[in-house]
């Protein structure tokens, strides 16, 4: 069968409902044909224009097709580079760990042993889930309230979301829930609460072999925890030798305004799980970052095909040259600061819709106190040409997460577009209801 547009705007989707599976998600809220893409911008089979405030789900900090990356991994295929090599050393692995050093850890004072898990976050959490039960011997983990780790099983059993933890079809064990930051009201410190668990005998709750969270929740609702409640979650970690793991799969690489989230917070994570935009270019690459102390893995105990994609070394390294002189921290402090102003000024503008800012750095957004008003706002800005998403537990954040490399004047037109739309429905949110 053959398939035409059926529209002169926008091209048919019907291929897609037709052969793909149900299970599809983003293409029914984004209902076009995209064809083409530059840095944040993108264009339909039939040329239309729309601003991507998505970014891949943090998967492109760098911006599509990103022409510094582009060009190295030209060359390196025009070279007949190695692309495939499970954990065999090559040349492009060697330049990547290297440049990751020099540039990421060594002048932050962070010791970190590298593993390649395989090539997605949830490869990323199922290893370090792992290791920490073998380096400790206990099984339990805590996670906290809205968390979000993957789609595997084990982080699965981590993750809060009851619709994404319904999918498993089995019991999601040895994981014990705890309140995250601000769950309980801001006058609450939960990481008291989590404290007293641990220590009182008849709480029931066991000495874990790791605490793993993220220092902002992206799909949990941009909830940010504050610095102090993370150093209580440190100290009390380390008090009870219990692991820490941050989650850093879609909050690393700059999305938070500093390469790791946790940067300028004055804590150090034993283990860092790191995937998106670590490949660069929007290629399938997932690190994990493990204290030596820790690597006591057995050659093979953990493994992968895809644990070796050199493109996605090729693209990282070249990466990393935005995090060399501390210019791109400077621009997304600027760029944070437009979103912020943007989104607080369309929330002062409607003080009838109870929404309010969350977020953090460039992963920004509204959150309603009617949750259809979010996948509402979203929707009114596709139609005007903005690709954002929603977020949260009752999907009631509309979310905007740009590329770290939006051009300045195109994020400005963005968020114009994005104010209008909130006009639009909080307009129409005071049209009475004919009976």
């Amino acid at each position: 069968m053959t398939y035409l547009n059926q529209s002169e705007d926008k091209p048919s989707m019907q291929v897609f409902e037709d052969m793909e599976s149900e299970v599809r998600s983003y293409c029914r809220s984004f209902t076009t044909v995209f064809h083409k893409a530059k840095n944040a911008r993108l264009w339909d089979t039939n040329g239309n224009e729309y601003i991507d405030f998505f970014a891949g789900a943090g998967a492109l900090n760098y911006g599509h097709n990103n022409p510094k990356i582009k060009q190295k991994l030209i060359e390196y295929m025009l070279d007949d580079g190695i692309t495939h090599s499970l954990d065999m050393a090559t040349h492009a692995k060697e330049q990547f760990l290297q440049q990751f050093n020099d540039k990421i850890l060594r002048p932050r004072d962070l010791n970190y042993k590298v593993m390649f898990p395989g090539p997605t976050g949830t490869n990323s959490v199922e290893s370090a889930l792992k290791i920490a039960r073998k380096v400790t011997g206990r099984t339990g983990i805590i996670a906290f309230t809205n968390a979000f780790h993957g789609m595997s099983l084990g982080s699965l059993a981590v993750t809060g979301n009851k619709f994404k933890r319904g999918g498993a079809g089995v019991p999601l064990d040895h994981a014990t829930f705890m309140p995250y930051d601000g769950y309980l009201g801001e006058e609450m410190n939960t990481a008291l609460i989590m404290e007293k668990m641990l220590d009182d005998p008849g709480s029931g709750v066991e000495t874990p072999a790791a605490v793993i969270l993220e220092t902002v929740q992206g799909e949990g609702g941009l909830n940010a925890a504050s610095a102090g409640w993370l150093k209580e979650i440190a100290r009390i970690c380390r008090q009870r030798d219990i692991l820490l793991i941050v989650d850093d799969v879609q909050m690393g690489c700059g999305r938070t305004g500093s390469f790791f989230s946790f940067d300028h917070i004055g804590i150090e994570p034993d283990i860092v799980c790191l995937s998106k935009s670590i490949g660069g270019f929007g290629l399938p690459f997932a690190l994990t970052l493990i204290k030596p102390e820790y690597d006591q893995w057995n050659p093979g105990e953990h493994n992968g095909t895809f644990r070796g994609n050199n493109l996605s070394f090729i693209a990282a390294t070249e990466a990393l040259s935005y995090w060399e002189d501390g210019r791109m921290e400077q621009e997304l402090k600027v760029k944070s600061a437009m979103i912020e102003n943007a989104l607080q000024a369309m929330i002062d503008g409607h003080p009838q819709s109870g929404a309010r800012l969350k977020g953090k750095g460039l992963i920004l957004g509204i959150s309603f106190d009617v949750p259809e008003q979010a996948a509402r706002l979203c929707k009114a800005a596709f139609e005007r040409g903005i690709i954002m998403e929603t977020s949260g537990p009752n999907d009631e954040v509309a979310k905007l997460m740009p590329p770290l490399t939006i051009e300045t004047e195109l994020l400005a037109r963005g968020l114009d577009l994005v104010a209008e739309a909130m006009d639009d429905i909080m307009s129409e949110a005071k049209q009475p209801v004919l009976q």
